[in-house]
């Protein structure tokens, strides 16, 4: 289930241009009725998406590189590839820009 909220998270932000336009400005997204909120820095080849579901406070943190997804959500581990990843309908919302 972990995978499959965020690899709905990455799909939106790797499809959408203003969120790969904006490295650093707060975006948000809601799936099935859980509201998050990321962030994305490039680092050479790979795009760090860091952020944070509001309701609980669970922290993830995921790095994106050609084949494949790793990272972290809460304390558990996620690994999967980047050809799972499936973008949600809707467009993110800019909570912040610098």
């Amino acid at each position: 289930m972990k995978t499959t909220i965020f690899s709905a998270a990455l799909g939106l932000s790797l499809l959408t241009p203003a969120a790969q336009a904006e490295d650093n400005a707060k975006q948000r997204f809601e799936h099935e009725g859980h509201i998050y909120s990321y962030s994305i820095t490039r680092k050479g080849d790979m795009r760090l998406i860091t952020g944070v579901e509001e309701r609980s406070g669970k922290p993830f943190r995921l790095r994106v590189g050609e084949r494949r997804v790793r990272g972290t959500v809460g304390s558990q581990q996620v690994n999967f590839p980047l050809r799972d990843v499936q973008p949600l309908d809707t467009a993110p919302t800019t909570l912040a820009a610098r």
